[in-house]
């Protein structure tokens, strides 16, 4: 048997072959690609995560809170009379 011969119990045919480089499959999570300058503030995929939760929360409350202040224009001043 030489060195570079398979073995007849190997099974080849059910092989997944993984690929290598960006369009290589992330087994089920979402990839996404950063543009060098912003990979630069964030050192991993935590710190991403981290700003970006916080940017949902500040534009959570911020929706919350402008809806909080905005006023009833409809019945402001309907039981006036002038």
């Amino acid at each position: 048997m030489s060195c570079c011969s398979l073995r007849a119990e190997y099974d080849l045919k059910n092989l997944k072959v993984r690929k290598f480089g960006p369009e290589r499959n992330s087994f089920g999570k979402t990839t996404i690609c950063l543009e060098p300058d912003v990979a630069e503030v964030f050192p991993n995929a935590d710190a991403v995560n981290e700003a970006l939760r916080f940017l949902i929360r500040v534009v959570q409350d911020n929706q919350v809170s402008a809806l909080i202040k905005q006023p009833h224009s409809s019945s402001e001043g309907a039981d006036k009379i002038p």
